[in-house]
């Protein structure tokens, strides 16, 4: 009996060290989707920036044009970083996804070992019941 209480309170440890473990990686899975959505963020505004220069008119010269051409030109550069870092990003978001349902379930995996070792030692602490005293004589009596 003493055995199985000790593999109770192990498993009960086991279970809260797993709970922590399951909050960690839904707290890593958030901060992971909040830089995912920073990120698209940026690279939509970024683009958006860079086709509204390119799209603009009205310039007095060449020279005024070339360098349009050359600042929306860096600007399409940097939406597009930006769009690969919101792509390992969202790589990176979907990961950690993955690893807080690991985390669940082998949280709840321990839990229900726990749960029926508590009911072993339940039942085993349990007295049995005692069946009904065989008759003897008569009913009538």
């Amino acid at each position: 009996m003493k055995a199985e209480r000790a593999r109770l309170a192990r498993l009960n440890r086991l279970e809260r060290i797993r709970a922590i473990a399951k909050q960690t990686a839904a707290a890593e899975s958030a901060q992971a989707e909040s830089t995912l959505s920073q990120l698209e963020a940026l690279a939509e505004r970024t683009r958006r920036m860079a086709q509204d220069y390119a799209a603009r008119g009205g310039l007095q010269d060449a020279a005024a044009l070339q360098q349009m051409v050359r600042f929306a030109g860096g600007l399409q550069g940097i939406a597009a970083s930006t769009s690969g870092d919101a792509q390992r990003a969202r790589h990176v978001a979907d990961a950690k996804m993955a690893e807080l349902g690991r985390a669940e379930r082998q949280r709840a995996v321990v839990e229900e070992r726990a749960d029926k070792q508590a009911q072993v030692i339940a039942k085993a602490s349990e007295k049995p019941v005692l069946g009904s005293r065989r008759a003897t004589g008569t009913e009538l009596e």
